[in-house]
């Protein structure tokens, strides 16, 4: 259905306290809404222990894996090159770069999704899969937060943990992307703080663990927001940390640098629990094309002190499968 017309049917279930499911894609072009998720598997999902994925198993001596089958360097750096001019322009502080890589695995996408562990899963049947580790926000008890993550590393390099924390592209951007996500929840809510600021959580892939950065900012909503739920939300988007600041002239930039649509990649979903909402940032995600091609798409932020090199590392970095 259209974007537009799930933002409406979010607002209409949530002012009765019904339960639902819900997706909307990057562009608000596109999205889904599922009443009593619970109660259906056409299509699956996890946020934090709510699931509606019946059990299944898969043999534990099959090791799964994930190949990259073709890696565009030059045409990222191409498309780095004009992001770059951009910042360099003053259109953006900070700017989310993604590509598409062609890559093959063993696995079918539901054993991907089943065998997957994170805090966040989707699964549309013969087309898509997300593992995100990156929530978009969370409403407990009328107090909305968001965990926006920027920074990557590799946990197995030396001082891994260290490094990321001093490294001077990273602090920034981490500054920069907090400043954009207190000014969005001052949209929609009041006094708004930064709870904790730059933390290391620790995240387990097939290649080994990597390390992310994320800080907690929260706000108070006004009495009454679950009857403009739908409202609120699409205020917010897309979200910050995979667009930039500011917002306007940096989504016009990622646009001409990328060349193409996103689709659901970097999207939200989320679920409601008839009380309180969850939700997730679709990215670590798979996507198969109408020929049956596999492609994972990731991402970076990227700033006028970002490295082309680096970050093209970054992405490859982030093309992984979250089963240990």
């Amino acid at each position: 259905m259209e974007a537009q017309q799930v933002r409406e049917h979010i607002n209409r279930a949530a002012r009765r306290g019904e339960p639902f499911l819900f997706g909307v894609d990057y562009e608000l072009r596109e999205g889904f809404f599922v009443a009593a998720p619970l109660d259906t598997t056409d299509l699956l999902f996890k946020v934090g222990e709510v699931t509606n994925a019946p059990a299944k198993s898969y043999p534990s001596d099959r090791r799964p894996h994930l190949t990259v089958t073709h890696s565009d360097r030059e045409e990222y750096l191409r498309s780095f090159g004009l992001l770059r001019r951009g910042l360099l322009r003053g259109d953006s502080f900070l700017a989310n770069l993604t590509r598409r890589t062609p890559v093959t695995t063993n696995c079918s996408l539901e054993e991907i999704f089943y065998r997957s562990t994170s805090r966040y899963k989707l699964l549309l049947p013969h087309r898509l899969v997300c593992f995100s580790p990156e929530s978009f926000v969370r409403i407990i008890g009328g107090r909305i937060h968001s965990y926006p993550m920027k920074g990557t590393i590799d946990a197995t390099l030396p001082h891994a943990e260290a490094t990321l924390m001093a490294d001077y592209k990273e602090l920034c951007e981490h500054y920069t992307i907090v400043d954009l996500i207190r000014n969005d929840l001052n949209m929609v809510a009041r006094d708004v703080r930064v709870d904790r600021f730059r933390y290391v959580d620790r995240l387990k892939t097939l290649r080994g663990e990597i390390l992310q950065t994320s800080s907690d900012i929260s706000g108070v909503l006004p009495e009454g927001w679950q009857s403009q739920l739908g409202d609120l939300l699409f205020r917010l988007l897309p979200a910050g940390s995979i667009s930039g600041a500011p917002k306007p002239s940096t989504l016009r930039l990622i646009r001409a640098a990328e060349g193409d649509s996103r689709g659901y990649y970097t999207g939200i979903f989320g679920y409601f629990d008839g009380r309180d909402l969850d939700s997730a940032v679709m990215i670590r995600y798979i996507e198969r094309d109408a020929d049956g091609q596999l492609f994972f798409r990731s991402g970076g932020g990227v700033t006028i002190h970002s490295d082309a090199e680096a970050e093209y590392d970054e992405i490859l970095t982030k093309i992984y499968l979250p089963i240990p």
